[in-house]
């Protein structure tokens, strides 16, 4: 948190002169933190920033004002979403060398918890988060957004690299038996910068299920449209940031989610430390409160999962799915 600045509020000189005068009230939020991972885009601020405006400001525009805006592709990236929240330019506190005068302003953001909105919380009610985002996106997709009937359900295959850890070792294998269950598979590789969100949003608004390991890349699942089958991959000592970061969010949204909990078998920490380590028999007492011997099972660790078992679970989600896209048709 080294990187979000502290704001200061105090009462402006009377000799102090407004160069630029606003009729709409200003919302104050740092873009700083963990921006930059997926995740934290949208658990630390893009929900955050939904359930703000959609409680203190519904039906009235606001200028956003931002702060810690240290990497120029954030509000690139991030256009669609942004010009949805408000109509104004953005602004940058570092940037500006004048005064800005509002109403009056907000300072920081209303949090639910990890990428959640609870409806009961809200004063109004306003279209869900998922709406929002179609919203956010048609602008750029247009009539591709709609729906196609399939014949086969869509999954999509969130990927990881090999050199952020947890990535899948037998990736052709695991692909080749998702298919061979009867779904047409999409590879979707999200990069931190050069991914479309456009894109993605369509690729992953059409499908009828995603499936990924523990990871940034699972908040695409924000992207499914309500009762479409998201699988969470739950490697060895990741269980509590699985349900906390997409277990509860996915029931939040509707989602109908399900897991896949790795054996040790199937972990590569087992041809490192063998079976019988503390570190894959009580994860838990490995790490101990301390949060940097996560790293083992968060960067170190890769899966090599067993064809056979997977193929056999994937008939469970190839059901649901394929329920789901027949309501859907």
């Amino acid at each position: 948190m080294s990187t979000v600045k502290e704001l200061t509020l105090t009462s402006a000189p009377h000799s102090t002169q407004c160069k630029v005068t606003h009729n709409s009230p200003a919302l104050v939020f740092s873009a700083g933190g963990y921006t930059g991972n997926f995740f934290h885009d949208f658990s630390d601020g893009f929900v955050p920033l939904f359930i703000t405006i959609n409680s203190l400001f519904y039906n009235q525009d606001v200028t956003l004002v931002i702060s810690d805006c240290n990497d120029p592709w954030w509000p690139q990236k991030y256009a669609e979403i942004l010009s949805i929240f408000s109509h104004y330019p953005i602004i940058d506190i570092k940037k500006e060398r004048i005064t800005h005068c509002f109403p009056s302003a907000i300072v920081g953001l209303i949090k639910h918890g990890p990428m959640i909105v609870d409806p009961t919380l809200l004063p109004h009610h306003p279209k869900s988060l998922n709406d929002f985002l179609k919203n956010s996106y048609k602008k750029k997709g247009g009539d591709d957004v709609l729906i196609t009937s399939y014949n086969r359900p869509q999954l999509v295959f969130v990927n990881r690299k090999l050199d952020v850890g947890r990535a899948i070792l037998n990736k052709k294998e695991v692909v080749k038996a998702i298919e061979e269950v009867g779904f047409d598979v999409n590879v979707l590789d999200p990069t931190t910068t050069h991914t479309s969100l456009a894109k993605a949003f369509k690729l992953v608004h059409s499908s009828h299920a995603m499936l990924g390991v523990h990871g940034a890349g699972l908040t695409h699942m924000l992207f499914l449209r309500p009762r479409a089958v998201l699988v969470q991959l739950v490697p060895i000592g990741v269980d509590l940031p699985s349900n906390i970061s997409f277990k509860g969010p996915a029931k939040n949204l509707g989602l109908e989610y399900m897991e896949y909990k790795v054996k040790t078998k199937e972990s590569s920490l087992v041809e490192i430390y063998g079976a019988n380590d503390l570190v894959l028999k009580n994860p838990d007492a490995y790490v101990n409160g301390n949060y940097s011997n996560m790293r083992v099972y968060m960067r170190t660790q890769n899966l090599k999962l067993d064809i056979v078992r997977f193929k056999r679970y994937l008939v469970k989600v190839h059901k649901k799915a394929k329920k789901f896209m027949d309501m859907e048709n």
